[in-house]
């Protein structure tokens, strides 16, 4: 069956909240957080309650109850991105979390002055600041690809342009700002072809449709809980083992370690010795149920509701004068990146909001690509499985508001 997206929305208590406030809650800003399912809040609430210990550690009964239940929810999430071995599976605070760590691991262990960390102009600040750094770190330097005018990847210059230096290849699955679906298994393969390591930020890409990392050939994919239904604060970095086998780690404390001398220790196997410290236990748990969540919805009907509800959107809110759209027809996510003439985006997204209406204005953290683009700030609109037709229509009914006052 297809998904029945007002069906979906009696799962998420904050519909029900709104309701009883008499609220209009029209949610459009899925690219920058989802909402929460009742069971993901439980599970979260319920290693508090319940089961509250410290993991790893500790050989009471509570204890080995929370190691279950942090290490099941690690299972859990490896077989969601369909890599077999859970071990490569490095929970982190999220996507700047695990690039942030990754970043500083191959400035460590892998890059050196001359060597070129290639980008897109596309890339979120958290795929793009944590590289300078590394590059300043290293001696490495930066080198960017080129983009279509709407934003798309230029392939052809990708695949021709190479530099013989090139040691990591980061680049999004999809866009934050246009919604734009990358070939990541072209770039993955690319990148393994002239030797250099390929680096995935999948933040877009995880709530939106089936990931599989062997498939898709990545050396190393990041992604964010709370992008996909879980708790903010949580995420992982994937990373194939023999390159995480190969590094050291970078943060020394508990738990990333198997023997501690006064002058030297031996660290523990993958994944613990990435995770020092007493890791988001109740966050992984609570992603844990996202993704039981995910997999009872089914991933692989959310690309074809999304494909039609953006369709739906696209088409309507371009029969708004004056309202332009950047970013691809098809093969996208549900963000809608957009202007409109003589409204600037803060204010369409203030008038919005007192219509009921939440959405983003500004440079997405996406500042390059807003550059490459020629724009300062633009509105943006990102639907996801609990958004419905009437949601569009009132967006439409809000911005035809917002433009009147604005432009009077």
């Amino acid at each position: 069956m297809p998904i029945d997206s007002t069906a979906i929305r009696r799962f998420f208590p904050i519909y029900d909240h709104y309701e009883g406030l008499g609220k209009t809650f029209v949610y459009l800003d899925n690219a920058a957080t989802t909402q929460k399912p009742g069971e993901v809040i439980d599970a979260e609430m319920g290693y508090y309650q319940n089961t509250c210990a410290n993991v790893h550690r500790s050989p009471h009964r509570l204890g080995e109850l929370a190691t279950e239940q942090y290490e099941a929810a690690r299972t859990t999430v490896a077989e969601f991105l369909h890599t077999t071995d859970p071990s490569e599976l490095v929970f982190t605070s999220g996507t700047t979390g695990s690039i942030n760590l990754l970043a500083m691991l191959l400035a460590l262990h892998r890059l050196k002055p001359g060597d070129v960390i290639l980008l897109t102009p596309s890339e979120h600040h958290s795929n793009l600041v944590p590289w300078q750094m590394a590059a300043a770190r290293s001696g490495a330097k930066l080198e960017y690809t080129t983009l279509n005018s709407d934003g798309t990847l230029d392939y052809d210059s990708i695949a021709n342009d190479w530099n013989s230096n090139t040691k990591v290849f980061a680049f999004q699955h999809a866009s934050n700002v246009t919604g734009a679906i990358h070939d990541v298994t072209k770039l993955c393969s690319l990148a393994t072809e002239h030797g250099a390591l390929s680096v995935v930020d999948g933040a877009q890409a995880v709530p939106h449709a089936t990931v599989n990392v062997d498939q898709i050939g990545c050396d190393f994919y990041a992604f964010s809980g709370h992008k996909c239904l879980g708790p903010t604060g949580i995420g992982g970095l994937f990373g194939k083992r023999e390159y995480l086998e190969s590094f050291e780690p970078v943060f020394g404390g508990g738990e990333m370690i198997r023997q501690v001398g006064k002058f030297s220790s031996t660290y523990n196997d993958l994944p613990y010795k990435f995770e020092a410290g007493t890791p988001n236990i109740a966050g992984a748990i609570g992603l844990g149920a996202a993704v039981r969540f995910l997999d009872r919805i089914g991933m692989e009907k959310i690309p074809a509701y999304l494909a039609r509800l953006s369709r739906y959107a696209m088409d309507e809110l371009k029969c708004i004068d004056g309202l332009r759209i950047v970013g691809p027809a098809e093969n996208r996510t549900g963000a809608i990146y957009f202007n409109i003439e003589g409204c600037h985006p803060h204010d369409l997204a203030s008038i919005l909001d007192d219509q009921g209406v939440a959405i983003r204005a500004g440079t997405h953290c996406a500042e390059p690509l807003m550059q490459t683009l020629g724009e300062n700030s633009t509105a943006r609109a990102s639907l996801y499985i609990y958004n419905t037709y009437d949601d569009v229509d009132r967006l439409v009914e809000a911005l035809n508001h917002a433009k009147r006052i604005l432009t009077r």
